[in-house]
């Protein structure tokens, strides 16, 4: 099992308090769902172990980002929520704020998703409003955007997620995460390189933490260019960016 280093960074919060945020780099595999979730698990084990009260991780991690056609199986959704809930259900993911990326089907529509989950509770399914669709992607064969900006709806939870939860339903839609100390968000890939990235209007909103959960390949000098995007992001509205 191969997984990259994960990066922590301590940033001080509101009322000068101090937190550690972990972002994660893994080396997943398509349809690999129990190697995908062993590094997960790993991933959580190392980011507690530096003391950090959130963990990030890449786009679609418990899936795989190359699916290509299987995206449009059912069985890919069913094993993708068996996955999480067995992620969630470990002791490891107890006090930690959790962003985990996968496909979920809601309305009979397919997004590109993240999780967010603190103690076993799904607190906000946070869908892409921007997908990649030119060069080396085509996401909108296999998903939609998410059409309605600072807007959230009821998200019924399958059976097996309910069962761990205790919960009937959570929260789908592009909405922040206010803490007692702080303001969350999240960001992934292609939305970062958008004219209007969400991280603006974020900033706006007092959001100091954003997320970029990111499946971008590698190009010659595309770095430079992802580095310059974050750092405007941070220059307009301060805060915190973990890519």
């Amino acid at each position: 099992m191969h997984i990259e280093p994960s990066q922590s960074a301590i940033v001080k919060a509101k009322m000068g308090h101090l937190v550690t945020l972990t972002t994660c780099s893994l080396n997943q595999w398509a349809l690999d769902f129990q190697g995908n979730a062993d590094r997960i698990l790993q991933s959580i084990k190392e980011a507690k172990a530096a003391g950090s009260s959130l963990r990030i991780g890449p786009e679609l991690e418990i899936t795989g980002y190359g699916l290509l056609d299987h995206f449009l199986e059912a069985d890919t959704d069913l094993h993708a929520w068996e996955s999480l809930v067995q992620i969630l259900e470990k002791e490891v993911c107890q006090d930690i704020l959790l962003d985990i990326g996968m496909p979920v089907s809601h309305r009979n529509v397919r997004y590109n998703c993240r999780i967010i989950s603190y103690n076993k509770q799904i607190l906000l399914i946070r869908p892409k409003l921007s997908l990649a669709n030119d060069g080396n992607y085509r996401e909108m064969r296999y998903f939609s955007p998410w059409k309605r900006e600072r807007y959230v709806e009821d998200y019924y939870l399958p059976r097996i997620a309910q069962k761990l939860t205790g919960q009937k339903k959570c929260r789908i839609g592009d909405a922040l995460l206010s803490t007692i100390d702080t303001c969350m968000g999240t960001e992934t890939c292609e939305e970062l390189f958008t004219p209007r990235s969400p991280g603006i209007g974020m900033g706006l909103d007092g959001c100091e933490i954003i997320s970029n959960s990111s499946g971008s390949h590698h190009e010659l000098r595309k770095l430079n260019t992802r580095i310059q995007l974050i750092v405007q992001e941070t220059l307009k509205s301060g805060g915190i960016y973990l890519y």
